[in-house]
């Protein structure tokens, strides 16, 4: 019996200037970070694919495959909008379970929905909602499974503007033309050890059994993978989540000192907002710097248990101090907070210092969702205000204020 529903919005963000832009439709484009041969591809447009332009070619590899192509820089701010605008007219056919990416959802099918014909019917009335509501040139592909891990592997199946069901009864026989790398946790490593007991196509892995699965994923990951391959439904454990950090490479303008340390600032700024819209409290913050000679400089401060703004800051401060000397120019910079705990696990704080500071954290975020984004900030990043702009990463779907 079916279960579920999964959309997969084609080429996404690409997608996404050819609805807003219309002389970019019916053209090969490349959406990148910033304007620079340099840097890679976040996403191409289906007309880009075609010359073999995909997530992560370089630039200047991109323009040589297609002469014609355009180079769009992200506009990560109008692709949350148009998130929101999707999500928006999923739920006008049903209800949303999960937003799983800032391109990709889960619908539960419930009562007389789980048979093929009202699923069907279900996705069809969905592609036509986004289609009037949202826009034309934003396909999607819909897959529909007994499970969420088959209905999301039957996404793949069809694309762009597909629709693929995959019932019981038809398996595995329906994945034996799928490769490998098609399936949802068989990355690189995992596609190297199957490979090593002679195992390289779907039908060979779909005739081993649970055990051989538990001894090449070398824990009960690989029941779990046998079981949704056979259509079944396996319990998803919650998600805790571990890390929350910003990276940045710096024009060529800003590989100084001064400006390196105003842009990690930034970054700091931004993850501590993240990190408490999350609720979560931060353990420890790594600051990473990759000179333009290749040098790198790691550190690591401990935080305690810390989620504002002002003391990540000082602690920063700190660590720049002791930074290298008499090297190249900084190129790129980064900060990561981690071993985080959940507002649920952690005491109230208790001296009134940290309680003053945190509280001066939520009122600069009220102020600034409110009023908008850097409407007040810290004095230290005044110099790198327009950088290190907001990303979207794929799990991860930022406010639009971030």
């Amino acid at each position: 019996m079916l279960s579920s529903l999964f959309l997969d919005m084609n080429a996404y963000f690409a997608s996404c200037e050819q609805q807003l832009r219309p002389y970019l439709r019916n053209c090969p484009i490349a959406v990148v970070p910033m304007i620079a041969n340099t840097t890679c591809c976040i996403a191409a447009s289906y007309e880009a694919k075609k010359f073999g332009i995909k997530t992560g070619t370089g630039v200047r590899e991109a323009k040589q495959l297609c002469p014609e192509l355009k180079i769009v820089k992200a506009r990560p701010e109008k692709y949350v909008e148009i998130h929101n605008q999707i999500i928006e007219a999923v739920e006008l056919c049903m209800p949303v379970t999960t937003v799983c990416s800032i391109d990709e959802l889960y619908c539960k099918l419930m009562g007389i929905e789980r048979h093929p014909d009202n699923a069907i019917k279900l996705a069809k009335q969905i592609k036509k909602t986004i289609y009037d509501r949202v826009g034309p040139y934003l396909k999607c592909s819909v897959g529909i499974g007994p499970n969420k891990f088959l209905s999301k592997v039957a996404t793949n199946m069809q694309k762009p503007d597909g629709l693929v069901v995959i019932q019981e009864h038809e398996l595995p026989e329906k994945l034996y033309s799928l490769d490998l790398s098609d399936i949802p946790g068989i990355g690189r490593s995992m596609l190297r050890r199957l490979n090593k007991r002679d195992i390289t196509t779907m039908q060979q892995l779909c005739a081993l059994s649970q055990d051989d699965f538990k001894q090449i994923w070398e824990s009960v990951v690989g029941i779990d993978m046998w079981k949704v391959l056979q259509g079944q439904d396996v319990t998803e454990p919650p998600l805790r989540r571990k890390s929350v950090g910003h990276s940045h490479v710096l024009p060529p303008r800003l590989r100084t000192d001064d400006a390196a340390f105003a842009v990690i600032a930034k970054l700091i700024h931004k993850a501590a907002v993240r990190l408490r819209r999350l609720d979560y409290w931060a353990g420890q913050m790594y600051v990473r710097v990759i000179y333009d000679n290749g040098q790198r400089w790691k550190v690591r401060a401990s935080l305690g248990l810390c989620k504002d703004t002002v003391s990540m800051l000082e602690a920063f401060s700190l660590l720049w101090e002791n930074r290298p000397t008499n090297t190249s120019k900084p190129f790129q910079v980064g900060i990561v907070l981690t071993n985080l705990l959940h507002e649920k696990s952690v005491s109230i704080p208790l001296y009134e210092g940290q309680k003053k500071r945190l509280q001066i954290a939520y009122v600069v975020d009220r102020i600034n969702e409110k009023l908008g984004l850097n409407s007040i900030y810290y004095g230290c990043i005044q110099h790198s205000l327009k950088e290190a702009p907001t990303r979207i990463a794929f799990t991860h779907i930022p406010e639009i204020f971030d």
